[in-house]
């Protein structure tokens, strides 16, 4: 092992401990790399690789003019939770909504369900692509504007990250290039990891991902597939305009890039626009479940494929062991069928809009800057020097709620924004509203009275 990857396996090793026993806090600024270099009688060149390893490792964050600061991994509490108010913690981090009265909604479905004649056909293994009515009421929900796929080109998964599994597993061998955008679905990230895929992260603009990042890109790592968010994008909350759809599917066929669209958060446009798939049929795999229409634990993979990609993606669930549960699927088919997800819909819909309006006022009105479409059910909130990410989370989590660093997003090593994603789904609207003008106040106070808490 190389001298300069034994010394971040050392330091990875302590800052873990000291994390574990409460003596460092995520959001921690490290020393200089000079100084780390001093201290260890090292050259200055091999200090800053040291830090650079711990930042590809995700054990530390880099901000441009301000040094590198300390970042707990996913497996650790970034704040024990003692620390938090004793009510527990306010999840701005994790974005399932579940509205107080859907389980009446539901409720019905699954009682025509639970009847031994109803029950005995699921009992049975499900072939990945359903049955007739499956496809039929699955294309009619995944449909918008003048799109809708063809009921035969869908396939069905436990849930839609069994389906991203699949489609990479499929479309994409290890050691070849993945492009994301550079903030990314954090999931995605992990099973391209998971597969020994190369990330390739291709910058964007107020309208999503750049075509010319992405030919840039495909010159220098030839890229075989490519992954994005064109819906109400997580975690920047921006919704692609159809100009810049078409051209980056008509840019795909010319690059021979296959293209993977997450939809999840598309049900919550009522005009949402048409995926790339309307644009490049051959080459696109639309990807969408029931977890936000309906609720987490009562889910639904499915995606739409091409003829061509269909049986690859298709021997990818069976083999990967992803494939949906009879009851889930005949479950969601009925809620499908009898109007039940429309109606969740349309309720999550205006849920999504007021809590949006919401953290506008409070957040928005109170001077801070925020990104995002106000139908979606998060926010980017862009923190205000000289507050750091980590930093913010740290002293956040102190106040009893919890929300993500940009780190979480950032789809390569190295510098992540000064931001953090506010997922406004989960609380309670009479958590959510004390929530948010906490952080207003916190965020307005500065690091050294967050410090204080």
């Amino acid at each position: 092992m190389s001298d300069f990857r034994a010394l971040a396996d050392d330091l990875a090793r302590s800052l873990a401990q000291d994390l574990a026993a409460g003596r460092r806090r995520s959001g921690d600024r490290l020393p200089t790399s000079r100084r780390y270099a001093h201290e260890q009688g090292i050259a200055p060149s091999t200090a800053s690789r040291v830090y650079a390893e711990l930042v590809r490792r995700g054990v530390a964050v880099g901000e441009v003019g301000r040094g590198t600061f300390l970042r707990a991994p996913a497996s650790l509490p970034r704040l024990p939770r003692r620390e938090a108010d004793p009510g527990g913690i306010v999840d701005l981090e994790l974005n399932f909504c579940v509205l107080p009265d859907q389980g009446a909604l539901l409720a019905p479905g699954l009682a025509r369900l639970a009847s031994a004649d109803a029950l005995q056909p699921q009992l049975s293994r499900v072939a990945v692509a359903g049955d007739p009515a499956a496809r039929t009421a699955t294309a009619r929900v995944m449909a918008r504007g003048d799109w809708a796929p063809a009921p035969e080109s869908i396939l069905f998964a436990g849930r839609g990250q069994q389906a991203l599994s699949a489609c990479f597993t499929a479309l994409i061998s290890p050691g070849e290039s993945l492009g994301v955008e550079a903030m990314t679905y954090p999931l995605a990230k992990g099973i391209a990891l998971r597969l020994g895929l190369k990330t390739v992260p291709l910058a964007m603009d107020d309208q999503g991902l750049r075509p010319d990042a992405l030919a840039a890109a495909q010159a220098a790592h030839p890229l075989r597939l490519l992954y994005l968010q064109p819906d109400l994008h997580n975690p920047l909350g921006t919704a692609m305009p159809a100009s810049r759809r078409r051209e980056l599917a008509e840019l795909c066929r010319a690059l021979d890039i296959l293209v993977v669209e997450d939809s999840v958060y598309g049900f919550l446009s009522a005009d949402a626009l048409p995926p790339l798939a309307a644009h490049a049929p051959e080459r696109a795999v639309v990807v969408d479940s029931l977890s936000k229409r309906v609720a987490p634990g009562l889910t639904l993979g499915f995606l739409s494929a091409p003829p061509a990609l269909r049986p690859r993606i298709a021997s990818a669930l069976r083999l990967g062991g992803w494939s949906a549960q009879g009851f889930a699927l005949a479950a969601g088919t009925l809620w499908m069928e009898d109007g039940t997800v429309d109606a969740l819909v349309l309720a999550k819909r205006e849920d999504a809009i007021r809590r949006n309006a919401l953290a506008r006022r409070i957040l928005g009105d109170g001077g801070l800057v925020l990104r995002g479409d106000p139908r979606a059910y998060h926010l980017w909130l862009e923190l205000p020097d000289p507050w750091r990410a980590e930093t913010f989370v740290a002293a956040a989590a102190r106040r009893g709620i919890a929300v993500s660093p940009a780190a979480d997003f950032a789809a390569g090593p190295g510098h992540a924004p000064s931001a953090v994603r506010l997922a406004l789904a989960a609380p309670g609207e009479a958590a959510l509203r004390p929530a948010l003008e906490t952080l207003l106040e916190l965020a307005l106070a500065g690091p050294d009275a967050g410090a204080v808490g």
